[in-house]
């Protein structure tokens, strides 16, 4: 499986100027899913009508690219919103209970930062993929641990489930990632950042995808 590009949002944006990088993002290149991640630094989230606001702009534009639209933390939107599914964290609603809310075909990613622990309990509560990290610094959030690169080359032995890089990852760093196993890289400054643009991000990440 080659690996692929997992896009976050930045942590603050206005829906209607963000609409045009977005599209600029998309049109780069290959974009497994893209999650929408509205939380200041220290993880203060936004309230409900702005995700609802974002989404109405957004999804459309993810759906028309073919690329699935998860929900950070919310499990509780999703299907209000019309959303391919979610990710949580060790502190929000459990795997298992988002399992139970969002049925069978909707997809739930789960942080279990650097523990095979909570990785191997995320699968057995109906995980459809899990993420690691921190593996590098990260101006998006303080990141609660940093993971290392043995951790996706165990997670690919031991399981067939995809497993997600995330954390400081840019055009320049990821090679060690998907060489060491990553399913998908996740980031977002190292695109909407990119000195080059977003459009160029996408298309440089995916050319060392391909490489």
């Amino acid at each position: 499986m080659t690996c692929r590009l997992y896009l976050i949002s930045p942590g603050t944006i206005d829906p209607e100027s963000f609409a045009e990088p977005f599209k600029q993002a998309l049109d780069g290149g290959d974009v497994a899913c893209f999650q929408l991640r509205l939380k200041s630094f220290d993880g203060t989230p936004a309230g409900d009508d702005a995700i609802k606001r974002a989404c109405d702009i957004l999804l459309p534009i993810a759906h028309a690219h073919d690329v699935a639209f998860l929900l950070n933390d919310r499990p509780d939107l999703v299907k209000a919103l019309g959303a391919d599914g979610c990710h949580i964290g060790q502190e929000d609603m459990s795997c298992s209970d988002a399992r139970r809310l969002l049925g069978e075909d909707l997809t739930i990613g789960v942080t279990c930062h650097n523990s095979r622990h909570l990785a191997m309990t995320a699968g057995e509560d109906g995980a459809d993929y899990v993420a690691f990290g921190a593996f590098f610094d990260t101006g998006t959030k303080a990141p609660k641990s940093r993971a290392d690169l043995d951790i996706l080359s165990w997670w690919q032995e031991v399981t067939l489930m995809p497993c997600v890089a995330i954390g400081g990852i840019t055009v320049a760093n990821c090679p060690s990632l998907i060489a060491a196993g990553a399913d998908f890289i996740a980031v977002s400054n190292g695109v909407w950042n990119h000195h080059g643009g977003p459009r160029q991000a996408v298309s440089d990440f995916n050319a060392c995808f391909n490489a």
